[in-house]
């Protein structure tokens, strides 16, 4: 049966075709389209089914892995540590290469460039971008699919941002584990972005295999950098929009941050930390800090180190996750969390010291042997 338009009954019989509003006649059910069935692509949430998928490069099943790890649902957790568990003979393969700095050194655009030259050397490119969440929603704010437009669109790279979800640091709280399925799907290489402010430096050091620091000249980065002690956990250090009328400004901050470096302790064993200029807009210098990466993955071979690094960062790993579920057990007893803001309502009031309430909530828990 056609669709037909009538007029509505409020429309003037003389009104013509200046009044736009017609009212179109809905279908009859008979001739509604029938539903389509589930496509043979689909993918189960049976965590056998969803890893064969995710060995097979099937982009959908790795999304979907990576939410099933990230929910909070108590439904999930045990099925997510079962993918995780079935991952793990097919994870570390992979180099991890962590990229940090301050909001507006341009940290999205580089890690384009860097990942659209790694597909041009034939590598399985993972960019994991930790956005900073909204305080209403806990949602990403940023969404970095729609920032690395041209990534997003190449075969054999993926791209997932996570909300930081108010975790230490700007890290997502699964990251590591988001990477090992990567690993599992077969990517060279995973690249992450932290959002760049306090503690995130510190923590996306310990789960990469190098640390890349982007920052940019005249922007007060060379005092800051020095302050906060970047420049001891710093592996490259990239001088980022050098192009045009920065260029002289970024040679100079090079020449400043090299002095400094000079007085920095030093992460790597007979590693100096190198400061490279670049441009991600024009690409210059972008195959240098690929080199360079390189090289000092080359260097921490041949000091057998690496393997060191690897088997401290799932020790950490473990150390995280443990103090994680005692927070949850903690905070997941109504008897306890009641007695929790008992006590710190008498802090609040100054009746109690903070040292002595924690006393006080240890002694609790031990009393309810939970």
């Amino acid at each position: 049966m056609k669709n037909k338009t009538e007029k509505p009954d409020w429309q003037p019989e003389n009104g013509g075709e200046a009044y736009a509003v017609k009212i179109v006649k809905g279908q009859a059910a008979s001739d509604a389209p029938k539903a389509q069935p589930k496509s043979k692509n689909h993918i189960p949430r049976n965590p056998d089914a969803l890893l064969d998928a995710i060995r097979k490069g099937e982009r959908t099943a790795l999304a979907q892995g990576i939410t099933l790890i990230e929910s909070n649902a108590t439904r999930h957790q045990s099925q997510a540590r079962e993918l995780l568990q079935k991952a793990l003979p097919y994870s570390g393969n992979a180099l991890r290469i962590g990229i940090s700095g301050m909001p507006g050194a341009g940290k999205s655009t580089l890690i384009e460039a860097l990942g659209i030259k790694l597909h041009e050397h034939g590598k399985k490119v993972a960019v994991l971008a930790v956005d900073p969440s909204s305080s209403i929603t806990k949602g990403s704010i940023l969404g970095d699919k729609t920032r690395m437009e041209k990534l997003s669109r190449l075969p054999n790279t993926f791209i997932r941002p996570s909300p930081s979800s108010g975790t230490l640091g700007g890290v997502a709280r699964k990251s590591r584990e988001t990477m090992m399925l990567c690993e599992a799907a077969g990517f060279d290489i995973i690249l992450v972005e932290t959002v760049g402010v306090g503690q995130s430096e510190i923590t996306v050091r310990s789960m990469v295999d190098a640390f890349l620091l982007t920052l940019i000249a005249g922007a007060g980065d060379e005092l800051q950098g020095i302050k906060k002690g970047i420049m001891e956990i710093a592996d490259l250090i990239l001088i980022n929009k050098a192009d045009g009328d920065n260029l002289d400004a970024a040679r100079r901050a090079k020449n400043e941050y090299e002095m400094a470096l000079h007085y920095a302790n030093r992460n790597t064993p007979e590693w100096s930390v190198p400061v490279l200029l670049c441009s991600a807009l024009t690409g210059d210098g972008i195959e240098d800090i690929l080199k360079t990466v390189n090289q000092y993955i080359q260097h921490l071979f041949k000091l057998e180190i690496f393997h060191k690094r690897r088997t401290q960062q799932l020790k950490n790993w473990t150390q995280v996750m443990l103090e994680e579920a005692l927070l949850q057990q903690f905070y997941g007893n109504s008897e306890l969390k009641q007695y929790f803001d008992l006590v710190t309502a008498m802090v609040g009031r100054g009746a109690l010291l903070p040292t002595k309430a924690v006393d006080e909530l240890m002694e609790r828990w031990k009393e309810l042997k939970i």
